[in-house]
């Protein structure tokens, strides 16, 4: 490595936005010492409603909890299956063994790196309880199709949205946010490589009014009354826990940060979203690398940007090359079939995974390249000229 990289400052894959704002916010909940599951989850839960336009919202510590919770929403139980993909971050299909069933994984498509709706119906069993299918990267899924597939056999949807906060999608002719939600209940995470962040946190959003007092009966040990209405009730009242609950609150001070974050995130959007646009002028004339696609009825917050790389070309190569320039990257999805705690589960036995031909190949040659709201154009320059110099470097490689 040159003294002249060395000096240069690195360019991470992602960066919260976080700032003097999200500080006196936090001031709110210190200063009155409610700490949790008090006032600003509740306003945090009402903005992020109207928001998305949802009936409902509910506040949780973070996405795979408000995985766990919708699916025992919806019924999933011990021996039920769930059509899900691997082309996932494992918290998707952890959270259906959570409730002891059976994930069924489909491929996902090539381009949009989303589950493909075409192979949806032949993974339909009689122990079919639910489809759980994820906006991968901001990118939102063919919900239309997906949509009418779930109701003719009478299937409750989820939507994995960790990753869509502020993505939007073409539905009867007007773009509405994903979150409404168009399938039954939709969940998001706050992590902080999500567009916008608690530092941890989720949301389910829903238009089932019963689901919604199940997710908040549950949260919180499935306590008969809540914090506020014991606190506010003038006569000693005492709580029964009526079911197996959890311990899955979101704090004040997270709910308050998220409030700030809430407000800024059209404009992070439409950062993220030229920054998307302008990594498409920089990448597309390098050859065989296939670029992220948007289809005309999607429009993504672009939490991630995903290249594919040339056929051929060694992924950790690329990446150690890039990261010897100073910059970050990541590899592309992971898929939780072939994880050590998904491989040698007996459902995979007859379950080849050339079936999953797809999330395979973009798991092996994907990588995600940095992408944050105050990125430089400097910063875009240096990574999309390192990522051709390494990928020069490959074909050197493959043609001695």
């Amino acid at each position: 490595m040159s003294s002249h990289t060395v000096e240069r400052t690195t360019i991470p894959v992602a960066r919260p936005v976080l700032g003097e704002a999200e500080l006196e916010a936090v001031r709110r909940p210190l200063t009155t010492g409610w700490l949790t599951q008090g006032p600003e989850v509740a306003a945090f839960e009402r903005e992020f409603a109207a928001f998305v336009g949802a009936s409902h919202a509910c506040a949780v510590s973070n996405c795979t909890t408000a995985l766990h919770l919708a699916l025992r929403a919806v019924g999933v139980g011990p021996g039920d299956e769930v059509i899900t993909v691997s082309h996932s971050f494992i918290a998707t299909a952890n959270a259906i063994r959570y409730c002891g069933a059976v994930p069924v994984f489909v491929d996902v498509q090539s381009d949009t790196y989303n589950v493909d709706p075409a192979r949806i119906e032949a993974a339909i069993t009689p122990k079919t309880r639910a489809l759980l299918v994820v906006h991968q990267l901001g990118m939102p899924c063919d919900l239309a199709a997906i949509v009418e597939r779930a109701r003719r056999h009478g299937v409750p949807l989820i939507e994995d949205a960790a990753c869509a906060a502020g993505s939007e999608i073409l539905w009867n002719g007007r773009w509405e946010r994903i979150g409404q939600p168009h399938g039954d209940i939709a969940c998001f995470s706050f992590h902080p490589r999500k567009v916008m962040t608690t530092g941890d946190g989720g949301m389910l959003t829903t238009a089932n009014a019963d689901w919604d007092r199940r997710f908040r009966l549950w949260r919180q040990h499935s306590m008969s009354m809540s914090d506020t209405a014991r606190h506010a009730s003038r006569q000693v009242v005492v709580e029964e826990y009526t079911e197996l609950g959890f311990n899955y609150r979101l704090t004040d001070l997270q709910a308050a940060v998220g409030r700030v974050q809430l407000a800024r995130l059209p404009t992070m959007v439409a950062r993220r979203r030229e920054i998307a646009r302008q990594y498409y002028e920089r990448l597309c004339d390098i050859p065989d690398l296939q670029l992220p696609c948007e289809p005309p009825w999607a429009k993504s917050n672009w939490q991630s940007y995903c290249v594919r790389l040339p056929i051929g070309a060694d992924q950790i190569r690329v990446m150690q090359s890039m990261l010897d320039e100073g910059i970050a990257t990541r590899r592309g999805v992971m898929c939780a079939h072939l994880e050590p705690a998904f491989r040698h589960e007996p459902w995979r036995e007859d379950e080849p995974g050339k079936s999953l031909a797809v999330s395979e190949e973009i798991s092996a040659d994907g990588l995600i390249l940095p992408l944050y709201v105050d990125m430089t154009d400097e910063d875009q320059a240096r990574v999309a000229e390192a990522l051709g110099r390494a990928l020069q470097e490959e074909d050197r490689a493959l043609c001695p």
